[in-house]
């Protein structure tokens, strides 16, 4: 592995700890519908964008050469996974429904072997499963023993959830020629997408305090701004399979940020998983550090 490709995996954790961020910073936002949420972030996110293109002095003329596929494939990452995940908290418990979406890091670890000559490694194979382990070592903790098929629409989503964008990190690192910008073009067509929806379907409610002003416009800049340009940019150029189970990190974080916060309890369950996560990302991560 290059010190570029070490360089590209680095900047594409930096999106794993984004996201990390996702679900404390939402729950400041959890007021406001999810479109018009969805809507109003991807919004920022655009902006982000367009000021890093503005500073680097790259061309918007890029937005026009791009291909109809890949546009599809933008929108079908980052809109309709997100449908998706609204669609599977509404038809099934919140922790079921994140259990299953939490499977597309394995997707992703184990579904590199389509794009990657060098295949799997068995410690890709393993940090993966040590990342599961803690995921659903979570999940158990809080009552999960079986599936209720009562809820199966539920599930469907969350597994499609898990499906799409694991396939769409796949398959970005094969456009490789396509610049990371793009995301800005992608961003903008999910905002209106999600604004779209909003007006159809939902009452609209705007933060009513600088805070959550605030809080909004920081959603929009990290967790789903600057996140997916450096998911981007880590799938383009670094180690697919590493990223892919490092990212594990995301779930048990999120749970302890959000207890040092308030919203939980940071028990001995939730320690052992982040160590089984640690672990497995750590382990997975091999060819970063290898030499």
């Amino acid at each position: 592995m290059t010190q570029k490709n070490n360089q590209a995996s680095f900047i594409g954790l930096g999106a794993v700890v984004l996201w990390a961020l996702l679900a404390l910073i939402t729950a400041f936002n959890n007021y406001i519908p999810p479109f018009q949420l969805l809507g109003s972030s991807f919004f920022v996110a655009t902006i982000v964008g367009v000021i890093y293109m503005l500073l680097t002095k790259q061309s918007f003329k890029i937005f026009l050469k791009l291909k109809w596929y890949v546009w599809l494939l933008g929108i079908y990452g980052l809109f309709f996974y997100h449908l998706s995940y609204f669609l599977a908290l509404k038809y099934a418990p919140p922790i079921e429904a994140n259990l299953i979406a939490a499977l597309w890091p394995l997707f992703i670890v184990l579904g590199s072997v389509l794009v990657l000559k060098g295949g799997l490694r068995w410690w890709h194979i393993i940090g993966a499963l040590l990342g599961l382990a803690g995921v659903v070592n979570v999940s158990l903790a809080n009552g999960i023993s079986s599936f209720n098929w009562d809820y199966i629409w539920g599930y469907g989503f969350a597994l499609a959830c898990a499906f799409i964008w694991s396939s769409y990190s796949l398959l970005s690192s094969k456009l490789s020629n396509i610049p990371t910008t793009a995301v800005t073009g992608f961003c903008f067509a999910t905002s209106i997408l999600a604004f779209i929806c909003h007006y159809l379907f939902e009452q609209t409610i705007w933060p009513q305090t600088t805070f959550n002003w605030a809080m909004l416009i920081l959603l929009g800049a990290g967790p789903v701004g600057a996140a997916f340009y450096l998911w981007d940019y880590g799938m383009k150029n670094g180690d697919i399979r590493a990223l892919g189970a490092a990212s594990y990190l995301s779930p048990i974080f999120a749970t302890v940020f959000l207890a040092m916060a308030g919203f939980g309890e940071l028990t001995t369950t939730i320690i052992i998983s982040c160590i089984l996560v640690v672990g497995g990302a750590i382990l997975a991560a091999k060819d970063l550090y290898k030499r």
